[in-house]
């Protein structure tokens, strides 16, 4: 994909389905009682993995106006083949939990770069509530032996994880008893709001040391329903980024997910300066939803004192970090990210594919174990970006590609199709050249 300067953004848009509360509400619909219709379900490539493993546990799912019909079989059954994940690990590590209160041996595969990624960390906390899962050395493929005979257990997460967090739940609903997940720090609540909202009651509190404790009774059956899902703030963000980089810029993105724990990285560029504002703010099946709306007044990074995102941050920045890292370049006194060690277990080594990018583009950047520093502005220039096959890499060098001189062109900018295939779609409608 080449990509060349961009003089502004403006219009109106919308982008696709929330790819977390999709793949969220797909596995609910796939063992509640009854149909359940989602409307505006992700048009993602991860979101159609999961649809497709439970296609494979018997669910039907129909396609239908946007939206996607999904009828339970009652009871989920044995797959005949390996159910593949693609690159999803969040249908891996869900699915997972989901199957380990069933009475199925299944087998969870993905491609080569999901099958780089760690499961020790739903590994550990299923075998602890009696599930036995087999593995190539904490990576996939993994087997699990599912068990109606779940033990509840109280597990406090190593790090924070909202797909780890989602797996023990999930499995959780066929344990006899309380299941309780302690969170240090607090992740996105995608299951505990639709757990509740299909009928699963969720139990939330505070502990003294600032840590949450999440908990369901089980067992406990889902109620299959009608559901708008709301567009996905972590695709917003980039025509976010845009808006605000780029000079007399305007834009209005409708009906985006306003969940609390999804707005991290609106609140750190209004902390920056950056002009956004909800608008039609509203909740629909439990979760909060609204209209955005995106001005460049000049007033992004107008401070020269350095930025750093701390540790502490990292959990609910985990997804735009890159984006971070493209706007931290036109910046006034730079950026500094430190704590984001997750970030090498993704998709990509996504520090190390930052990091190469932004020096591509000609911008000075400083490596960590944990992170990046870079030192702004830097006039980004033109030239060949290697997404390494990652959606967010591509997607945010996209971005830089906008403020830099000259032409870029993304190598491998399908990849995006894994969570936003109208990707380059969308953002070639509101560029003016």
């Amino acid at each position: 994909m080449k990509l060349t300067p961009a003089r502004r953004v403006a219009g109106r848009i919308r982008v696709p389905g929330d790819k977390s509360i999709s793949h969220r509400a797909a596995l609910i619909a796939s063992v509640a009682k009854g149909p359940s219709r989602l409307e505006n379900f992700s048009t993602s490539h991860d979101c159609a993995s999961t649809l497709g493993c439970i296609e494979q546990l018997g669910a039907a799912i129909t396609h239908s106006s946007g939206a996607v019909l999904v009828e339970p079989p009652g009871n989920l059954c044995t797959p005949i083949s390996a159910l593949d994940c693609g690159n999803s690990g969040s249908t891996m590590r869900m699915l997972t939990g989901l199957l380990a209160g069933k009475s199925i041996t299944a087998t969870l595969i993905g491609d080569e770069s999901l099958s780089s990624r760690p499961m020790n960390r739903i590994i550990d906390p299923l075998k602890m509530m009696g599930v036995s899962v087999d593995s190539n050395g904490g990576k996939p493929p993994i087997t699990v032996h599912g068990t109606p005979s779940l033990n509840p257990v109280t597990y406090l997460l190593p790090i924070a994880s909202a797909q780890v967090k989602s797996c023990i739940l999930f499995a959780g609903i066929t344990a006899t008893g309380r299941t309780t997940v302690i969170e240090p720090t607090t992740t996105r609540d995608h299951t505990e709001r639709l757990f509740a909202a299909f009928g699963v009651p969720v139990r939330t509190a505070k502990q003294d040391t600032g840590a949450t404790e999440i908990s369901i009774d089980g067992p406990a059956r889902f109620h299959g329903g009608d559901m708008m899902i709301p567009s996905d703030i972590s695709s917003a963000a980039y025509f976010v980024a845009a808006s605000l980089l780029l000079p007399d810029s305007e834009l209005i993105i409708e009906n985006v997910s306003l969940n609390p724990t999804r707005t991290a990285f609106v609140s750190l560029l209004r902390e920056w300066g950056g002009f956004v504002e909800f608008a039609d703010e509203r909740l629909e099946w439990n979760e909060p939803m609204g209209t955005l709306r995106v001005c460049n007044r000049d007033t992004l990074g107008a401070s020269s004192q350095g930025r750093q995102i701390a540790s502490s941050m990292i959990p609910a920045l985990i997804d735009e970090l890159p984006l971070i890292a493209v706007v931290g370049s036109q910046l006034r006194g730079g950026l500094e990210i430190r704590g984001a060690g997750e970030l090498r277990v993704k998709e990509t080594d996504r520090i190390k594919a930052t990091v190469n990018n932004l020096r591509a583009m000609g911008a000075e950047v400083e490596e960590y174990d944990d992170g990046l520093a870079e030192y702004g502005p830097t006039q980004l220039r033109g030239g060949l970006i290697e997404s390494y096959g990652d959606h967010r890499i591509a997607m945010a060098f996209s971005i830089a590609a906008l403020v830099a001189e000259g032409t870029s062109e993304i190598v491998n900018a399908s990849c995006v199709n894994v969570s936003f295939p109208e990707f380059f779609q969308l953002l070639h409608s509101v560029v003016e050249p």
